[in-house]
């Protein structure tokens, strides 16, 4: 972790890994506007431990091409506990991005930070 302040990712990852061990979690990027939130990609990470930090998290997300302003984390675990298996990783993805790509809202279920890693939620659009 991190010497400075921890964000509230590193704080969210270290209470996950405390409370529940290792476990797989599926990652959504987003870009947000003012009136819009829209997937653009996605992946999967095994959670290991919580050594991990923001700043190392944003750096593999650059390597996605992409720029983005959230993502949204959804932790799942194998019948049995620890990470899945990546077959399983890559349906369960395939399965967030549908549902995601069908209903944005389904976003604030995971645990959703923007660049800083500070916790954000999105809310619906009225119609103008």
């Amino acid at each position: 972790m991190s010497t400075s302040e921890p964000t509230e990712f590193e704080q969210w990852l270290t209470s996950m890994v405390r409370d529940h061990g290792e476990f797989t979690v599926l990652v959504v990027l987003t870009s947000i506007s003012e009136r819009e939130v829209a997937p653009l990609c996605s992946t999967y990470l095994h959670v290991i431990g919580d050594e991990v930090d923001w700043d190392d998290i944003t750096t593999m997300f650059a390597g996605s091409g992409q720029t983005w302003d959230g993502a949204a984390f959804f932790p799942t675990k194998a019948a049995n506990g620890g990470p899945i298996d990546n077959p399983t990783a890559r349906l369960r993805l395939s399965e967030l991005e549908a549902k995601v790509t069908e209903d944005r809202m389904i976003l604030n279920e995971g645990h959703f930070f923007d660049t800083l890693g500070r916790r954000i939620k999105i809310e619906p659009v009225p119609d103008a």
